[in-house]
């Protein structure tokens, strides 16, 4: 079904779970993929596609190596794999997000699919291999896909720092949703298996020889990459700014999650109550709006001390008194970090936040919340 026609007059189809441009004039194009990568004027079209075959299954290659598998994938939407280059994703091409900015005769459009939730991670992580191998199954999903389109005529130059350009909006509207990765602390920046194509107009009445922040094509190719980018991961996975409303959400890069929390609470309370109260209170504390603000504080400073921005000396006292305002949410007593380096500052948010679950549930039992039996909590994994 046809998709979205581009100011260019190149119409974007939508089919065998992919999207795929016919070019009607010669494009330049340049390209991260391994199929005819590079910068390249020789082109006919441009796809993306969607490789999952299902919900919970791998995402398996159509031949030895994923090249061959994006010859074949081109071959089936009916394009010549000499004049074609693609990506391929885990995400659904009904999720795509198209965003489209125009100043004067110059227009941007960003179309992308995306999911950050199981490979989102930050530049300089651990690598996981070091060089290419072959695969019979594809990397983990969670692949940022951008299709960008300017339609205006670009030097080789002004292409390539379009991709720059293209590259920090998306890891703008990743930090704007605070998404961790999953390989260390930092905030995430993509994912390890992301792809970029961006196709300009050399037929266009517009030559442009700079892109950049400060110039007009790098404003409207951030403002609509880092739109786009949100939208394609709010539809893919839900990602939005209310769902990063959370205590848990915030902490999570820094090692903090529901079952280590638990674990704490059932070690150190005098009567624990079943995993399942626990567990109901601690998604209520989850997001009230203190500890949310609080933590969001508390991480901060962590990012800052990791950073070497602030030294143990200035964080520790901080810390305290972020420490103090948040356990006076719940009136459980404050836990000082017992060194001020990160794996004492992160140990002593977590105990005055089982402290402060551990109070509240004690305050519900005295008002009648059901107990248990401590050889039934024993039992909880």
């Amino acid at each position: 079904m046809k998709l979205y026609t581009l100011s260019t007059g190149d119409v974007a189809y939508r089919f065998y779970k992919s999207i795929l441009i016919l070019f009607n004039r010669p494009r330049k194009v340049l390209s991260t993929s391994v199929l005819n990568g590079g910068y390249r004027t020789d082109l006919a079209a441009v796809f993306n596609h969607d490789c999952n075959p299902g919900a919970g299954m791998a995402c398996t290659m159509k031949a030895p190596d994923y090249e061959g598998h994006l010859r074949i994938v081109s071959a089936e939407l009916g394009v010549d794999p000499a004049k074609a280059t693609g990506m391929a994703t885990a995400a659904s091409m009904d999720n795509v997000a198209i965003a489209e900015e125009r100043f004067g005769q110059l227009t941007v459009t960003a179309l992308v699919t995306g999911g950050v939730e199981v490979n989102g991670g930050r530049a300089g992580d651990p690598a996981e291999y070091y060089q290419p191998i072959e695969k019979a199954v594809l990397d983990q999903p969670g692949t940022i896909n951008i299709l960008l389109y300017i339609d205006a005529d670009l030097t080789p130059g002004a292409l390539t720092q379009a991709l720059v350009d293209c590259t920090e909006a998306k890891a703008a509207a990743l930090q704007e949703l605070m998404v961790g990765s999953n390989y260390s602390s930092g905030l995430a920046t993509g994912s390890g298996t992301d792809s970029t194509i961006i196709v300009a107009n050399p037929v266009a009445a517009m030559v442009v020889e700079k892109a950049g922040n400060q110039s007009q094509l790098g404003e409207l190719i951030g403002r609509a990459v880092t739109r786009a980018v949100k939208e394609a991961l709010f539809r893919q996975s839900g990602l939005s700014p209310e769902r990063q409303y959370s205590v848990l959400k915030r902490l999570k890069r820094y090692g903090v999650n529901e079952e280590e929390l638990w674990l704490q609470y059932r070690a150190g309370s005098e009567s624990p109550v079943a995993k399942a109260l626990f567990m109901d209170e601690l998604y209520q504390l989850d997001k009230q709006s203190g500890f949310v603000i609080y933590t969001s504080l508390y991480v901060h400073l962590l990012d800052q001390l990791d950073w070497g921005l602030l030294g143990p000396r200035e964080v520790q006292p901080a810390a305290v008194q972020l420490l103090e305002l948040a356990a006076r949410l719940s009136e459980a007593p404050a836990c000082p970090p017992v060194r001020p380096a990160l794996p004492g500052l992160i140990a002593a948010w977590r105990n005055m936040l089982v402290q402060a679950l551990d109070g509240r549930l004690q305050a519900g039992s005295d008002e009648g919340l059901p107990q248990y039996a401590a050889g039934l909590n024993m039992q909880q994994g």
